[in-house]
């Protein structure tokens, strides 16, 4: 493995770790919960009345932030590497992950861990594990990319 060091992008990694951090500390601080996106979504599956406007906000705010800003610059191009039925197989997986896990790796990762959660340790060390394992196991013992 190395890095491309042309494409290394410090401060803008370091900037949108910033402002996701940010987000979720302003979210847990004016709202009193957790900027879990498995939580948000799976509110709107199984709605409770005055529950909905909030996460319906959440989710347009989660796919028009991108549209906005492909309209100001170019966006990185991106590649997926795997065919659809990969793709389909790995969200099934990621999906049953996050409700045997009750939560996801934003919930876990940056809200949970930031609160200083064992549980929160546990499943985001669980969640990086398994990433790990899975590559290792696609890449090197299957040979898929």
């Amino acid at each position: 493995m190395s890095i491309d060091w042309n494409a290394f992008t410090p401060w803008s990694a370091l900037a949108g770790g910033a402002l996701i951090g940010t987000a979720a500390a302003m979210f847990a601080l004016l709202n009193g919960r957790i900027a879990g996106i498995s939580g948000v979504l799976g509110g709107l599956l199984q709605p409770r009345t005055g529950d909905i406007a909030w996460r319906l906000a959440f989710v347009a705010g989660i796919l028009l932030a991108p549209t906005l800003y492909g309209v100001i610059t170019a966006l990185p191009a991106s590649t997926i590497e795997a065919d659809f039925p990969v793709l389909i197989a790995a969200g099934l997986l990621v999906g049953v992950g996050t409700r045997f896990g009750s939560g996801c790796t934003s919930g876990h990762g940056v809200c949970g861990l930031a609160r200083g959660s064992r549980r929160s340790l546990v499943a985001t060390l669980t969640f990086m594990a398994t990433g790990f394992i899975t590559v290792f196991v696609m890449r090197h013992l299957l040979g898929v990319s």
